[in-house]
């Protein structure tokens, strides 16, 4: 099961000359070495005697001070949750972007009478909390169309949405939805010209990601894709993606419950990156820029070939940081032999350099891998599907548990899309897609503070407390809101009076469900007959004043 590989040659470990990348979209961060420079490289790398078991180089001792960062109280309540990232300052934020874009806009057109736009007025923070609501709930109830939401149609009409807000005034918030002025950009570098739309909406909504939570040690950092098929100079191709065609990111995730904890837009080149790392390739950059507040606290990353290499290895080792992950052959760095050398099914080529392990294994296919706390140990693996066991390198075995914090966290968001694949404007398309992160973060948070609610239930409930408390001011109730999903058709459905329908199984009157809750001086509850009732409600009122306080008073 094993090859013998003599040593090749040892030698003090080097940093050999570093080429930056000319290109950034191009796949790898360099290209295939000159025959000089595998000879050099492999003066470096001492092959491994496999068949001779050797311990793995020590894991640096995590000094991470992981969890929820933030004073909460034991609550089952989403909106908790959910304002830990889009709390007064962000909504405020946006809704003054917004009110300041729609007065330039009319300022810089002349516009007919029948204009849709003329009957703009201020959003304010209410409203476009219930606005987010309702791009929230298009993930749950998806339609192709967005004005399908508001159809009268039989076979498609969701009357709650017309209920929440009309369709006019939702289509001019979103007209007219910013997050940044066009004049707010404090560095003129093409790189933030292309964000000067959205990059400070996203470093804000980062910055509370990771001052909210602290990840644990196992972390990993990939790719994920904003579907958009708009006009884009900076639109990016992923085969592997499902939506292909879109904007790049790079995230940084916790390996066990996919958190986002920071991600970096990428805009081609230009991109801006932390100042620190602007000589190495892009693949190097955006791993370091994302890391860069972990550094020299032990974490221990898992990548796939797209960035690891020698290089960021000898980076990462002297941050005090573990890597592994897998690695494409064409590397500057790599010995010549763990390229041209075929290895057999189930077996191993080794090489060692320092505290780096370097490592080929065959299963349908050859592997490279690479990685600084790992031997060419082998475990014995149990196959879900066909619940049969197979031996592989622990390396292996580690990285199938621990490489799946990007995908996790894009999976999840899949199911419930607030992103939709008709929105024009790019900018509008990232902000969807980043409220979708922040749910998705704030329900990762709620299950580590005790929560026991699935994600599309949380999304629900957080839905129905975004517009409960937008329909009066919580500070002239007198208890905490109600959790009642018949609420939010009470609060915001059109509701008029009307007579008692009499029939032989049925009276006049109905007993009024507001009279019905008062206390009497003998300690009993009122019971008072009503000729009107609300249909909507399927509830006996009196006209005044219970009908309106039944509409309006949410703690009830």
């Amino acid at each position: 099961m094993c090859i013998v590989v003599s040593a090749i040659g040892c030698g003090t470990i080097t940093k050999g000359n570093r080429t930056p990348v000319e290109d950034v979209d191009e796949l790898s961060s360099s290209e295939d070495e000159s025959e000089n420079e595998s000879l050099e490289s492999a003066r470096n790398w001492c092959g491994v005697d496999v068949s001779v078991l050797t311990p793995a180089p020590p894991k640096f001792p995590f000094t991470g001070n992981p969890g929820i960062k933030v004073s909460l109280r034991q609550s089952d309540d989403p909106l908790d949750y959910f304002c830990l990232f889009f709390d007064d300052e962000v909504i405020s934020c946006i809704a003054k972007e917004t009110n300041s874009f729609a007065e330039e806009h009319f300022s810089n057109l002349e516009l007919t009478p029948s204009t849709r736009a003329l009957q703009w007025k201020d959003v304010t923070s209410e409203e476009l909390k219930r606005f987010i609501s309702l791009l929230i709930l298009q993930g749950i109830v998806q339609k192709p169309t967005e004005k399908w939401f508001w159809s009268k149609r039989p076979i498609l009409c969701t009357p709650f949405f017309g209920n929440v807000m009309n369709e006019k005034r939702y289509s001019l918030i979103m007209k007219f939805l910013h997050f940044q002025s066009s004049n707010d950009s404090e560095d003129e570098s093409p790189s933030n010209n292309k964000l000067k739309k959205i990059g400070k909406f996203h470093s804000m909504l980062m910055q509370r990601f990771q001052s909210t939570y602290i990840p644990k040690q196992d972390i990993s950092i990939d790719e994920s894709l904003i579907g958009y098929k708009g006009r884009l100079g900076w639109k990016q191709y992923i085969p592997t993606k499902r939506s292909r065609f879109g904007v790049k990111l790079f995230q940084l995730c916790e390996s066990e419950s996919g958190y986002i904890w920071n991600s970096i837009i990428y805009t081609g080149k230009g991109t801006t990156f932390h100042e620190d790392y602007e000589d190495y390739g892009v693949s190097t950059k955006s791993v370091m820029t994302l890391i860069h507040e972990l550094k020299n606290k032990g974490y221990t990353l898992t990548t796939d070939n797209y960035y690891t290499s020698p290089e960021l290895a000898e980076i990462l080792i002297k941050c005090k940081t573990d890597i592994y992950g897998t690695l494409r052959a064409n590397r500057k760095g790599l010995p010549s032999l763990i390229k041209s050398s075929k290895v057999k099914k189930g077996e191993v080529l080794a090489f060692q350099k320092g505290k780096i392990c370097l490592l080929k294994w065959t299963d349908k296919k050859p592997i490279l891998m690479l990685s600084t706390l790992h031997s060419t140990s082998m475990v014995t693996v149990e196959s879900k599907k066909s619940k049969s066991s197979k031996l592989k390198p622990a390396v292996v075995a580690d990285y199938n548990n621990t490489m799946g914090g990007v995908d996790k966290a894009d999976q999840c968001l899949s199911y419930y899309p607030v992103a939709r694949n008709q929105q024009r404007k790019y900018y509008k398309k990232i902000f969807r897609y980043l409220l979708s992160q922040a749910v998705w973060n704030a329900f990762v948070i709620f299950k580590k503070n005790g929560g026991k609610m699935r994600q599309v239930e949380f999304r629900m409930k957080l839905i129905e407390r975004l517009i409960e408390v937008t329909v009066c001011n919580p500070s002239t109730l007198r208890g905490p809101f109600p959790k009642s999903e018949e609420n939010v058709v009470r609060l915001t459905g059109r509701h008029v009076p009307s007579y008692v329908d009499e029939s032989e199984s049925r009276k006049k009157s109905r007993k009024c469900v507001v009279c019905s809750l008062k206390i009497n001086e003998n300690g009993k509850r009122v019971r008072r007959e009503s000729r009107f009732e609300c249909k909507n409600c399927n509830v006996g009122l009196c006209v005044a004043p219970c009908f309106e306080i039944y509409h309006t008073e949410s703690n009830l």
